[in-house]
């Protein structure tokens, strides 16, 4: 089967396609798609990176900038804070500011939500115990009053407790 009138570019492809359509021509319209299917995969936008997965394949199709970070480690990095542009400048500066550099929505610290609002009601033993970071001397003498009583409550019941178990 032969076209009638030949293709010169692909604007002219949607009008035959509904000429097609219109007047029952299946044959012509099959040969339109086929072709039009072969010229799909010699353009070069069409053309697929091989070396890059689904989610980088479409932030580079649609142009669009990296993710935001969610939550921010403040026990492994710094986290950016971009109050000082919204009090010096303005709203305007701070948008501006926040779509350069995106703060995390979330900032904790080394632990997830539950265990910081664990640890938070525990005695300051308990939380170095639980970081593994024993004090001091020189340390408990920079603590508040009643946490050192609290440290050395601890530290007694500890003691006691091997010596009962030693007699």
């Amino acid at each position: 089967m032969q076209i009638e009138f030949p293709l010169v570019n692909e604007l002219q492809l949607g009008r035959r396609l509904n000429d097609a359509i219109e007047h029952d021509r299946r044959g012509e319209f099959g040969l339109l798609l086929s072709m039009l299917s072969a010229d799909a995969r010699d353009m070069s936008q069409f053309q697929l990176d091989k070396e890059l997965d689904d989610n980088q394949k479409l932030y580079k199709a649609f142009d669009l900038p990296k993710q935001q970070q969610l939550v921010c480690d403040l026990s492994k990095q710094q986290a950016i804070d971009n109050a000082s542009a919204f009090h010096q400048s303005g709203s305007s500066q701070f948008q501006l500011t926040q779509a350069l550099h995106p703060e995390a929505i979330v900032t904790r610290g080394e632990f997830d939500d539950g265990m910081q609002i664990t640890l938070a009601n525990c005695d300051v033993l308990t939380k170095l115990k639980h970081q593994q970071k024993l004090p001091e001397v020189s340390e408990l003498a920079k603590m508040h009053f009643l946490d050192q009583l609290s440290v050395q409550r601890k530290i007694s019941e500890t003691i006691a407790s091997q010596l009962y178990a030693v007699a």
